[in-house]
């Protein structure tokens, strides 16, 4: 039986239902959206003249040599996981895995099966999206144009008008109140998120901001990815209210309140159907030789629809990995595979780019 099957796993939700209707114009009746929901997968199928196959799959229960994966080749996973035994099955398989996670925590239980990727010639591909993602490669850049670059400063701006998935809302929301360590120059320091507000200039006439630490897996990665001392991640809104009120409430005290999951499931309801600000987002990288030295080369992308970039990035990167030759297995990070360059110019339909050399 021919494994050249394209497996979209979550593949009916906000990222999944975009990667499925790119691939599957490109690999018609080669992709299979798959999730617990049949009647969703089933909908999205007959939505797209049936260029995509329905599979009703909750990958918890995969099994050893499960039968329902020998016809794949790539799989791509668009749902939050508690382990990783779905991603050791595909390993273990010969497939080919993306995932789109954001969480350091689960992707560094990844990281450990490097050796069996390569034993069964397995490309797995982590830091896939917005951020992680194209962080990732627009850190990678700085590093091209400063080959001495020491620390980088990441920032993302995400507008509240964007229809968020669930588990994107929910993983932001469990983790204002997180405590994490960071590299900072061969050291591990720990730091909290939504405090230590930094000023940054945002492109598209946003100007400035302040932006606050979040958990994001791109500063845990590309320290050791990118052989530099020390990078940290930073947040806010479009809105300037929302992102000081959650700052406040974070001072305060006030933000543990985001810790309960009925708070959690209150506000996703409003966040999928409010839209409080617009869809734009925008990712910015700054260079340094030092946290304390002024930047020496800084690069951005903007544009509209978190969830679209997100998935159209794991698509660009699916298709890489089908089309790669060079590859012959292993766990990588997105930088450790792609050209940032020649990525970015593939998605210029719908990203801006801008740079500067600032000294």
């Amino acid at each position: 039986m021919e494994n050249n099957k394209i497996l979209i796993v979550g593949g009916y939700g906000a990222v999944g239902r975009i990667i499925a209707i790119k691939l599957g114009s490109i690999f018609q009746n080669q992709v299979i959206v798959a999730g617990r929901n049949y009647q969703k997968a089933k909908e999205l199928s007959i939505n797209l003249d049936r260029k995509v196959i329905p599979l009703e799959l909750d990958i918890t229960s995969i099994s050893i040599d499960d039968e329902r994966l020998s016809e794949i080749k790539i799989v791509i996973v668009c749902i939050d996981q508690k382990n990783i035994k779905f991603v050791k099955e595909c390993i273990r398989q010969g497939i080919h895995y993306i995932d789109v996670s954001a969480s350091y925590e689960f992707l560094s239980k990844i990281e450990l099966l490097n050796s069996e990727a390569r034993n069964y010639s397995s490309t797995v591909v982590l830091s896939v999206g917005l951020i992680p993602g194209l962080t990732n490669l627009l850190a990678k850049l700085c590093k091209s144009k400063i080959k001495d670059m020491k620390y980088a400063d990441i920032y993302v701006m995400l507008g509240l008008g964007e229809s968020h998935g669930e588990a994107a809302i929910r993983w932001t929301l469990e983790n204002i109140n997180t405590k994490y360590f960071i590299t900072d120059f061969g050291e591990k320091i720990q730091v909290s998120s939504f405090e230590n507000g930094k000023h940054t200039i945002f492109p598209d006439n946003i100007g400035k901001r302040t932006a606050y630490r979040l958990n994001f897996s791109d500063q845990h990665v590309i320290p050791r990815t990118l052989e530099i001392n020390s990078a940290s991640s930073w947040l806010c809104f479009d809105s300037k209210i929302i992102t000081l009120f959650i700052a406040v409430l974070k001072k305060t005290g006030l933000s543990k309140i985001f810790d309960f999951k009925p708070i959690q499931n209150f506000l996703i309801r409003i966040l999928k159907v409010s839209y409080f600000g617009s869809k734009q987002f925008i990712v910015k990288v700054e260079a340094r030789n030092s946290q304390k030295e002024e930047v020496l080369y800084e690069c951005s992308l903007s544009g509209e629809g978190e969830a679209k970039i997100t998935a159209l990035v794991a698509a660009q990167v699916a298709e890489f990995v089908l089309k790669s030759k060079s590859v012959n297995g292993g766990v990588f990070h997105i930088e450790q595979l792609i050209n940032p360059l020649e990525f970015i110019e593939n998605l210029k339909n719908v990203v801006s780019f801008e740079e500067s050399i600032l000294k």
